[in-house]
């Protein structure tokens, strides 16, 4: 065993000349999980209690599009989505389309502990949730006044908006005034970022777990589902490591991206780093995304195609990081 070990994100694609004060408060809200986690890996908390309370965490705060602060849809509504899967047995829980439950990666847990599903969404998601009489709250509470603003904008350019930081020249804020190569399923969109939140965590027996929760995309229409609750894509947990994802939703799915980690590990021997580098150059085509990871092992990893990806990382021999930047 090399020591439990985590790693926690904000999203992957990060506009350039993102303020540096916006940089240091997601800097500080990563840290403070970090923290947050290395503390409960401290006191043995298993591997899956860590990943579910540092995601919570997150959703929490509405600093990242996830929980409170989740990006809205076409019809200015929040629909959530989150998913979480414990290695050893490879047990999972997923959810989609909640409007009212506080903390959807804990439904998700709720989905794989105390259903005899895997995944749940829409009204069967949210019916589930006041049966388990988990924290609702009115669809409001999640939305904040700058993704209303956001949302305006993305409507004004008649685009799903992937980063609504990155200025561009050739958005004029107009239909059809958009010149962009950037393409999501094969149609063009004008920028790019997503800012889903995830974590993963081996713990000292060697036990990994990965979590990971979103708002989706800015503008989005309502019912589409992203990578983020979908085992094998958007998160993966087994016996060796856990996965989780960030990015463009769509490129992920078709990657299979965070079991493709665990396969090339299984299959063709590669160690973490290896394995995530190989995953991001071959499986992505040419769709922007980034990954968090940890190993069986203690080790942990992380990698993204974009210009930033917002994570953190540590490990029991006394290793820390916090960037944005590669």
């Amino acid at each position: 065993m090399g020591g439990w070990a985590i790693a926690v994100h904000g999203g992957a694609g990060v506009d350039p000349n993102l303020p540096a004060q916006r940089q240091e408060e997601a800097k500080r809200l990563l840290t403070h999980c970090l923290h947050l986690g290395i503390s409960a890996l401290r006191s043995s908390l298993p591997a899956i209690d860590v990943v579910e309370l540092v995601v919570r965490e997150l959703e929490t705060d509405p600093l990242f599009n996830s929980g409170r602060g989740s990006a809205l849809t076409e019809k200015g509504r929040v629909e959530m989505e989150a998913s979480i899967m414990d290695g050893p047995k490879r047990r999972c829980g997923a959810v989609s389309g909640l409007t009212t439950v506080k903390n959807p990666v804990s439904l998700a847990r709720l989905v794989m502990e105390k259903s005899p599903h895997s995944y749940l969404a829409f009204e069967g998601a949210e019916e589930f949730a006041r049966q388990q009489g988990v924290e609702t709250v009115e669809n409001a509470y999640f939305i904040t006044e700058e993704n209303v603003g956001m949302l305006q904008l993305a409507k004004d350019a008649n685009t799903i908006m992937f980063d609504y930081r990155i200025p561009t020249d050739t958005c004029s804020g107009a239909a059809g005034t958009i010149d962009s190569p950037l393409q999501m399923n094969g149609l063009p969109i004008s920028l790019y970022s997503q800012e889903t939140v995830g974590c993963v965590v081996v713990d000292a027996q060697g036990r990994c777990a990965a979590a990971t929760s979103t708002g989706g995309l800015m503008n989005k229409m309502s019912g589409r589902i992203g990578d983020s609750p979908l085992i094998g894509a958007g998160t993966y947990a087994c016996d060796i490591c856990a996965i989780s994802c960030t990015g463009e939703g769509e490129a992920i799915i078709r990657g299979t991206l965070a079991r493709e980690v665990a396969a090339v590990m299984e299959y063709k021997g590669l160690d973490l780093q290896d394995a995530i580098d190989y995953v991001i150059k071959e499986r992505l085509d040419e769709g922007k995304a980034g990954l968090i990871a940890v190993s069986n092992d203690g080790k942990v990893g992380y990698g993204f195609n974009t210009t930033g990806m917002f994570r953190g990382c540590a490990t029991e021999d006394g290793f820390m990081e916090v960037g944005i930047w590669e």
